[in-house]
């Protein structure tokens, strides 16, 4: 049950094109963190104001931050979908997009959040054979 949290600055995409990204980046966590696609969330956001890095402002920026449950994801996998959605969001943004652009993987305990009002734990513990 991921959540990600997209932030572009300096681009507008039309709705079919951040629906494009929204699926592309669904697919990845799917496909790569082997995450569940009916209750995968994105929110996708167009910010303004003043992305500056290094101290310079910047024409063009994005951030992606995502959740999932610690301990579900092993190093190389968390690796290997930090490298891809990066290239999505270079795909997305254009070359342009600058060298710092971060993919945050957080990784909240099982009993710390959940969905349709569970914990990913009080899941677990269901799920487990009596």
């Amino acid at each position: 049950m991921p959540f990600l949290h997209i932030r572009i600055h300096g681009r507008h995409a039309g709705p079919d094109e951040a629906a494009s990204l929204q699926a592309s980046m669904t697919d990845l966590i799917c496909e790569i963190l082997g995450k569940k696609r009916p209750v995968t969330a994105i929110l996708y956001e167009e910010v303004s104001g003043h992305w500056m890095i290094g101290g310079l402002p910047v024409a063009v920026a994005a951030h992606l931050d995502v959740l999932i449950t610690e301990g579900t994801n092993t190093e190389e996998e968390k690796a290997r979908f930090i490298a891809a959605a990066h290239a999505l969001l270079r795909q997305v943004v254009g070359p342009d997009l600058p060298e710092a652009t971060y993919v945050t993987l957080h990784e909240p305990k099982a009993e710390s959040w959940g969905y349709d009002g569970r914990t990913q734990a009080a899941r677990r513990l269901a799920a487990q054979p009596l």
